[in-house]
């Protein structure tokens, strides 16, 4: 039978006309939720993954700004307060469990993110994102910081919550974690911040 990559040009459209359904689905709100958290969470969560790519052009060395992974460490430590006011504006028993596990997690390996973080810019000395990727073409840094690479990999996946610590959304589990009273738009906006992350780490990381 046709599958997904039988519509249009290898599938795009199909992945688009998904995308495009979701959003046009319903947003339901059950009644206990607060409405004002409820709503607006989800896409301060999304913005807060978006501002961190005003550092790509830092990546890219178009533009340079001096104190870029300063502003990386600030934008990232706010994500922890949209994962928890997710589950608590929901009014939900299996959502606030699902927040306060999720929160755990990134507190935990958010402090460990921030001093690998700072050992390597005592390293570099300096905090500009440009220079740093100009000196490792010239001496790829790695090298000489290898223990914190190796720590980094292990945080990063724990940031984004991917295998093997993935516990925030567990797969032997019906409920899916902190976003499980959001649908549509919502839901869909949670995930692209999800997934805007990881793009950006994954980026920061190479």
């Amino acid at each position: 039978g046709g599958g997904p990559n039988k519509v249009g040009i290898i599938g795009i459209p199909h992945a688009m006309s998904n995308a495009l359904t979701l959003f046009v689905k319903d947003w339901v709100f059950s009644p206990p939720s607060n409405y004002l958290p409820f709503c607006l969470t989800p896409t301060i969560m999304l913005i807060l993954s978006l501002k961190l790519w005003q550092l790509f052009p830092s990546f890219m060395l178009s533009s340079q700004m001096i104190f870029g992974m300063l502003l990386f460490l600030c934008i990232s430590s706010l994500a922890v307060y949209t994962t928890l006011m997710t589950g608590w504006a929901s009014n939900s028993k299996y959502a606030l469990l699902g927040a306060i596990r999720a929160m755990a997690q990134t507190i935990s390996y958010e402090v460990t993110m921030t001093l690998i973080i700072i050992f390597y810019l005592f390293l570099m000395m300096q905090m500009d994102m440009v220079t740093i990727r100009l000196t490792n073409f010239s001496m790829p840094t790695i090298t000489l910081s290898l223990p914190l690479a190796i720590m980094w990999i292990a945080v990063i996946l724990a940031e984004t919550n991917r295998a093997p610590f993935d516990f925030a959304e567990s797969e032997s589990e019906l409920v899916s974690g902190f976003n499980v009273e959001y649908s549509g738009a919502g839901f869909a906006f949670l995930f692209m911040a999800e997934y805007s992350n990881i793009l950006m780490k994954s980026l920061l990381t190479a």
